[in-house]
This record gives C-alpha cells, sequence and structure tokens, in this order.
C-alpha cells in the first residue's frame, strides 16, 4: 500500500489565517503535539519574516526530533541563510523555497521573464544545498501556471538538487480532475526521477482544497501539505484531519495510508483551535460538534440498532469519547426511551408515551432540550419532590474590598431557620449558609450560569450538580437575580438528594415517612 507523507504548514500557512498570531511557547506547544500526531514534515515558520518567527522555529528545531522541521524561504539568498540559521539544530531540517511561476504573478508581482525565474529558482535551490540535504522547492500558482514551463522549471530544480517538488494551488483555481491531469502531465513530462517527492498544497477558495489534495493523490502524489482544522490564509488550506480520515475511511477506494496516529486528531484540533483562538463550526468533518451527533429520529433509531447505519467511521479513531444521540424535535420515540435508561429512570411505555410528548411540545418550543430538561419533565409528570427546604430570605453583601457574607433563611418543613456565612464569592457565601441551615455535606460537581432572556433585566438560569454516595442530583433555579437563582437551584438539588436518602433509609419510622410522598417505577438513581 503507498505511503502518503502528511506536511503539516498549521504554524507556518496557518497562522497567516487573519487574526491570528502565536508566541513561541505557543507554537512549541502545537509542533509537540503534531508530534504525537505522527506528522512527516512540520513548517515550522517563515523566519525572515520576524525575530518571533526564527526562535520558534529554533525552538521547535531544538526540541521536536521526530518529523522533518522545514522552515520556508523566498527565492533569494537572505531568506534562505535566514531559514538555514533557523533549521540548523533539526535532527531532520529541510529548507523550503519557493517562486512563482503563473504568468500573472512573473509579469505584476515579480515583474521577470520566463528565463529569469528558472534561473532564480536554480540558484535558490543550489545554495538551500550548501546548508540542508532536504530542499523542497515549490512553484507557487502552479494550477494557474503554463504546464510546459513548470515541467521546465521542475526539470531545472530538481537538477539543482530539490528532493521534493510541491505544486501548489496557490489560490484554490483548479477542480480535482483538472488537478489529477496536471500531476499527471507533470509526472510524465518533467520528467520526475524515482526518490524525488510529488507535493501538493491546496487552498479552499471555491471548497474544494480537500478533494483536490485527494484527486492528486489519485494522480501519484506522494506528499500532501495542509494544516489543522483546515486554517489558513483567505478561506484556509486543505484540512489535514479529512484527508487522513478519508484515506483511512476509504482505503480500498486510494489505496494509500498515512502514519498518523488518528485517536489524536481530535486532541490535536482542540488546541490549534484553542491557541489561535479560531472557532471550529459545529458541522465541520471529523472534529465538529456535530460530526457524531444524530437527531434525527430515523437516523437515531437506525444508529441504535447499528451503528454503521449512520456512521462511516468511530468517533474513537479520532480521539472522541463516543457518539451523541442529540434530542430536540426531530428526534423519536426510540431514542428518548434509551436517554431515559441511561438517566436512571425506568418508566413503563405509557409513562414513556406521555414524557415524550411533554418532550416534543418543549422541543418545539426551546432549541436546546437539556438532560436537565427531561429529568424535570420526568420529575414533574410522575414524581412529587417533597420541598423540605424553601427559600424565605436571602441577603449578600460583596464588593471588590469587603469579603462576601450571605444570611439566609430557610423554611425548613415549614419552620424558619437562619444562618450566616462568608465565602469566597457571593454564591460560594450563600451556599455555606445553606449548608450550615440544612446540615448536609455534600459535594458540588457543577454550576453553569445562562441567560434566559436578554436585556439589562435578563432572566438568569443557575444549574447545578451534586454528588452524594455516587448518586448525582440537578438542581435549577431562574430568576432577574443570579444569586436567588444559585440559592433556588442548589435547594432544589438538596431536597432531590434528601428525598433520596429518606425514600431509601433502612425501615423508617412513622414519623421519620410522613412528609415523603412515595412514587411508582421509579429506580434507585432516580435523582441523578
Amino acid at each position: 500500500m503507498r505511503r502518503i507523507r502528511i506536511f503539516d504548514t498549521t504554524l507556518r500557512d496557518g497562522e497567516q489565517s487573519p487574526g491570528v498570531s502565536l508566541n513561541v511557547q505557543e507554537k512549541l506547544e502545537i509542533a509537540r503535539q503534531l508530534e504525537r500526531l505522527g506528522v512527516d514534515v512540520i513548517e515550522a515558520g517563515f523566519p525572515v519574516a520576524s525575530p518571533g518567527d526564527l526562535q520558534a522555529v529554533q525552538a521547535i528545531a531544538k526540541e521536536v526530533r521526530g518529523p522533518i522541521i522545514a522552515a520556508l524561504a523566498r527565492a533569494n539568498r537572505v531568506d534562505i541563510e535566514r531559514a538555514a540559521e533557523a533549521v540548523r539544530y533539526a535532527a531532520r531540517p529541510r529548507i523550503h523555497t519557493f517562486i512563482a511561476t503563473s504568468d500573472i504573478h512573473m509579469r505584476y508581482k515579480l515583474r521577470k521573464s520566463p528565463d529569469e525565474v528558472v534561473e532564480m529558482a536554480v540558484a535558490a535551490v543550489r545554495y538551500a544545498k550548501q546548508f540542508v540535504e532536504d530542499v523542497e522547492f515549490s512553484a507557487e500558482d502552479a494550477t494557474r501556471s503554463d504546464p510546459d514551463f513548470l515541467c521546465r522549471i521542475f526539470r531545472a530544480a530538481i537538477e539543482a538538487g530539490a528532493t521534493t517538488i510541491n505544486i501548489p494551488d496557490t489560490v484554490g483555481y483548479t477542480t480535482p480532475p483538472e488537478y489529477a491531469r496536471l500531476i499527471r502531465y507533470i509526472k510524465e513530462n518533467a520528467p520526475v526521477p524515482d526518490g524525488v517527492v510529488i507535493s501538493v498544497h491546496c487552498h479552499d477558495d471555491l471548497g474544494m482544497a480537500v478533494a483536490n489534495s485527494l484527486a492528486a493523490i489519485e494522480a501519484g502524489a506522494d506528499q500532501v501539505e495542509g494544516c489543522i482544522n483546515g486554517i489558513g490564509e483567505r478561506a484556509g488550506n486543505a484540512s489535514i484531519e479529512e484527508i487522513v480520515m478519508a484515506l483511512k475511511t476509504r482505503q480500498d477506494h486510494y489505496g494509500a495510508e498515512t502514519g498518523i496516529i488518528t485517536e489524536h486528531i481530535y486532541r490535536t484540533s482542540r488546541l490549534v483551535s484553542t491557541l489561535t483562538g479560531m472557532t471550529i463550526q459545529p458541522n465541520k468533518a471529523i472534529v465538529g460538534d456535530n460530526a457524531f451527533a444524530h437527531e434525527s429520529g430515523i437516523h437515531q433509531d437506525g444508529f441504535l440498532k447499528e451503528r454503521t447505519t449512520y456512521e462511516i467511521m468511530t468517533p474513537e479513531s479520532v480521539g472522541i469519547g463516543q457518539s451523541r444521540l442529540v434530542l430536540g424535535k426531530h428526534s423519536g420515540r426510540h431514542a428518548f426511551r434509551v436517554r431515559l435508561q441511561e438517566m436512571g429512570y425506568d418508566l413503563s411505555e405509557e409513562k414513556v408515551q406521555r414524557a415524550y410528548e411533554r418532550f416534543i411540545e418543549l422541543a418545539d418550543r426551546k432549541k436546546h432540550v437539556t438532560d436537565r430538561d427531561i429529568q424535570a419533565i420526568v420529575e414533574e409528570e410522575f414524581v412529587r419532590i417533597p420541598e423540605l427546604f424553601a427559600l424565605d430570605y436571602l441577603h449578600v453583601t460583596s464588593g471588590t474590598s469587603t469579603l462576601p457574607t450571605a444570611t439566609v433563611r430557610i423554611l425548613k418543613g415549614g419552620e424558619p431557620r437562619e444562618e450566616a456565612a462568608t465565602g469566597d464569592g457571593p454564591v460560594d457565601a450563600v451556599y455555606r449558609a445553606i449548608d450550615r441551615v440544612t446540615g448536609i455535606e455534600t459535594n458540588l460537581v457543577s454550576y453553569a450560569l445562562h441567560g434566559v432572556t436578554s436585556g439589562k433585566d435578563a432572566l438568569g438560569e443557575v444549574t447545578v450538580q451534586i454528588r452524594d454516595n455516587g448518586h448525582v442530583y440537578a438542581g435549577r433555579g431562574t430568576s432577574t437575580d443570579v444569586i436567588e437563582a444559585s440559592a433556588r437551584a442548589y435547594l432544589q438539588a438538596l431536597n432531590k438528594l434528601v428525598y433520596d436518602r429518606q425514600r431509601f433509609a433502612p425501615a423508617p419510622s412513622p414519623a421519620a415517612g410522613s412528609k415523603i410522598q412515595e412514587s411508582a417505577e421509579m429506580s434507585p438513581a432516580a435523582g441523578q
């Protein structure tokens, strides 16, 4: 099976994305992860661009020892000397030099004749060869260049010592069949000798970067260049993860493989997204939040019966924990029943149907239906949780130079009890005061605040989760005062905890059990 080299230019072309600027430590962190991912070449930067780029390439060259470390240089001595200085510490250094070859670039940008461009290319490759054995030569804007001129300049570059020739679609202009024909033409007419790698580098201006890269592989390309998450100039570069998973998933078609450890794809994607500040669209192939999510009832039903009905690869294969069944207005009863079981509810078919009807009504009004929403539906419909603790009064003092202090009055079984406490913040102080009233020791697992409405008088929704003896209890509270909402959410979770403790306590006395209304058909994990 053919082995395709993966050339990652996230740290060079990817960093050229508008608004992206990585410091030395951030570049080094990404480079380490790219090494774990298993890329063959890391283009670490464009050293002549800035002192910071030079330092970053040097740092990567010193520390990252597995992949080839490449530095970009225009076809001139200053650029090449700076690139050589940057990669001289690398275990496997490469200088990547380039010059434009299309008529439009030679005439308007370079203002050089074709003969002069060939001379510059040859001189650049020969000069780079004095510093490193591995030299890559790129013909910028190759897909808008004359094919015969490309063959001429590639022949000259190979004779001068280039070990890799790159045929970039610099402006995302070509199409898959057209690109494949160009690759074959260059292979046959340059010609490219054994041992010289044919590389391709595609941009996504027309949304065809990945398709063009795969077409080039079919036509005989040995190396593919791209970026994690497809970032890069303008509309970006070919997405590394999409190319890799296409080759892996459709080995029957492409007959090619890579050295990528695909289980590191998702982690690498998230690291690049975090450090560059470029968010990943939910429907992004392979790594988007929706890549392994199913909402349609027909899809969910098929997936639950046999996952390969709607998934051509597993989320685990790219480092994602598991697929997600997203419950919304398009979801079916089968997926809803499975989610209820996962949450610990064991309901009869009649009650599942009633709960499902309530769920669909809510899904028509709300964009996102969460597990907490489902929990509220079930508990409101089938379970009556006694409100042992109810908020009666709340006062909080807080400020930049004031120790946060909270006073709460809680009705415990109808009797008022008041306590005060200090904390790290106003919510922490409120929760400590509530703990004093209830006398319950528990662990706060999560706290989330969301705006339900907009404007200065927005309604805030707080959701919390607490853990007790392996069970997790959720609470929700809403108010225009987020501190009050926080208190109500915490008390709701505590009431559920107490309900479970009393329901399953061994041999409760009649007095102790009088306040608890038992509910049928609820599992021991119903409070989760």
